[in-house]
This record gives structure tokens, C-alpha cells and sequence, in this order.
């Protein structure tokens, strides 16, 4: 992005500080869709700043888990376990085990849907907490800033 374009976008926002920026730009990169300069434009930053924060925030992370739900990843993992018992039932009688390695996959496909059914996806976190904040911003908007604080950092503690 050039100079100009830079500080014209920076003239268009003066009143964000470079923390709401910050979360402004992930807002928009993880919902969004739209390409890193694309979001960098928008909120008036460097490419280079949105790409320390999209790597140091792990927002490919939180992208990934926004646009494929919890319901297509567990019937992604439910597919593959299929597959892997489709394989082994073809086999002809008294063949008809696992491997090591195929049952070795499908412990752990099975162990990923399980906790895929056991926790709350980011989606819902982020879906509740947007909520949440644009009430709580109609009548108090320093603790609706506080509280997307805490948000953030609760939906980065759930991605660990």
C-alpha cells in the first residue's frame, strides 16, 4: 500500500487507536472472506502489520473454524471413519480387521469427534459474544469494551 493511500485511510479512521484497528481487522478477516490487503485498506494499516497480526493471532485459525461449522467438520470425520470400515468389510472373510495403521486413524478421527461434540465451536463463542456486546454497547459502551477484551481472550484460550 503506498504512503498516500496509507495515510488517507489513516485520515478516515483517526478515531481508532490502533488496539480497536487491531480488532476491527480481525472482525472483518475472519468473517469477512476478503484478502489481507483488502482488510489492511480498510481499517488503514500496513499489509505487513495485518500480517504479524493475522500470524500472531492465529486468525487462520479462528477463519477456519468460522467457515466450516462443527456440523461439516463431524460429518467430514464421520465420512472418513465410513470409508475406513467400507475398506475393511470388502475384504474377504477372515480379513476383515484393521491394521495398525487404519485403526491407529480411526482411534483418532474418533477422539477428534469427541471432543468436536464436546466443546463449543468458536463460532458459537464469537456468535454469543458479538451478541452480547452489541447489547451491552446500547447503554454501556466502556464495559462492552471490556468485555470484548475478555471475549478475545477466552475465545483464544478455547482455541488452544
Amino acid at each position: 500500500m503506498s504512503t498516500i493511500v496509507y495515510q488517507e485511510k489513516q485520515r478516515e479512521m483517526p478515531d481508532l487507536s490502533s488496539k480497536r484497528k487491531k480488532e476491527l481487522a480481525q472482525l472483518i478477516y475472519t468473517k469477512g472472506g476478503i484478502t489481507q490487503k483488502e482488510v489492511a485498506g480498510r481499517v488503514g494499516v500496513t499489509e505487513h502489520t495485518l500480517g504479524r497480526w493475522v500470524k500472531n493471532g492465529q486468525w487462520e485459525v479462528i477463519r477456519a473454524s468460522i467457515t466450516l461449522t462443527r456440523e461439516e467438520q463431524l460429518r467430514r470425520l464421520y465420512m472418513q471413519i465410513a470409508e475406513y470400515n467400507t475398506a475393511i468389510e470388502s475384504r474377504e472373510q477372515g480379513k476383515r480387521f484393521a491394521t495398525s495403521t487404519e485403526a491407529d486413524a480411526i482411534n483418532k478421527l474418533a477422539t477428534a469427534i469427541d471432543k468436536l461434540e464436546r466443546e463449543t465451536g468458536a463460532r458459537d463463542i464469537l456468535d454469543v459474544s458479538k451478541k452480547m456486546l452489541d447489547w451491552l454497547r446500547n447503554f454501556d459502551l466502556p464495559k462492552a469494551q471490556e468485555m470484548s477484551e475478555l471475549f478475545d481472550a477466552f475465545l483464544k484460550d478455547s482455541l488452544r
